[in-house]
């Protein structure tokens, strides 16, 4: 069988895009999966996304998407970013979409390659010291640091990724952060199900943005995340010790197309 895909990035974070909306993949054909994000003996990337018909009432389209491992997993910030892309190019929506993903619904924009995704509103952030974790569809340790572009991000974030405190809930991703001036700050990335450093993370960098206005690190509703990849903003609003209102920004481009036999 001749599967056609295309394949997207957003700040460096890559992904294999199929329209499934006439189920050309099952959701529980976790090898074939996982070999077509294999960077050796499939197309490559950091995980598979599935444009579905909408199963909610006034969505463009639904939103699945797997991990490198092949397994379904938690909502991917710049993977829904470049699925609204893929969705313009489908002819799906024109500039703006709701669809539903694992974590709830979402609204989004596109404006030529840049497009923003509404993200979901928080409440928790758990602080200690220089750390915090919370949940943006993902779940995330953030460390504020120094020296970021000096850190074996794969061998420290293994670390604490597999550690005990997360490891009976699934594991969490880890964001190492180090603020660059007022409202800017580099980040580097573990994920989650890649099991190694990527070059962007859009739930990453939401959750980093979140946790240094809540630590004080950032003064403005606007913050901007430099990451291996390029560049992403993230803006909010906070009412009642509730982040509301939260846009993910940055680039998202097709790179290639193509047909992969299975």
């Amino acid at each position: 069988m001749k599967i056609p895909f295309y394949k997207y990035q957003g700040t460096g974070n890559d992904f294999v895009m199929i329209d499934n909306r006439q189920q050309l993949i099952s959701k529980n054909n976790t090898k074939l999966i996982k070999k077509l994000c294999d960077r050796k003996f499939g197309i490559g990337g950091d995980g598979l996304i599935l444009l579905e018909n909408p199963e909610v009432d006034g969505d463009d389209f639904k939103m699945v998407y797997f991990n490198a491992d092949g397994n379904e997993s938690s909502m991917c910030g710049n993977g829904g970013r470049c699925l609204v892309a893929f969705a313009r190019f489908l002819g799906i929506i024109e500039n703006e979409a709701t669809f539903t993903a694992i974590d709830g619904p979402h609204k989004a924009t596109i404006n030529d390659h840049e497009v923003s995704l509404q993200m979901q509103n928080l409440s928790e952030i758990k602080q200690l010291g220089n750390t915090a974790f919370l949940d943006t569809g993902s779940p995330h340790h953030v460390v504020f640091t120094k020296n970021v572009t000096d850190l074996d991000v794969k061998k420290e974030g293994a670390v604490i990724r597999y550690s005990d405190e997360y490891l009976s809930a699934g594991g969490t991703n880890v964001n190492f952060v180090d603020m660059q001036e007022d409202n800017t700050f580099l980040v580097r990335t573990y994920e989650r199900g890649v099991e190694d450093e990527t070059l962007s993370c859009g739930t990453g960098v939401t959750a980093v943005a979140l946790a240094a206005h809540a630590s004080g690190k950032a003064n403005g509703n606007i913050v901007k995340l430099i990451v291996p990849g390029g560049e992403l903003s993230v803006s909010f609003k906070k009412e009642n010790e509730i982040y509301t209102d939260v846009w993910l920004t940055g680039p998202a481009e097709q790179v290639f197309k193509g047909e992969i036999v299975c």
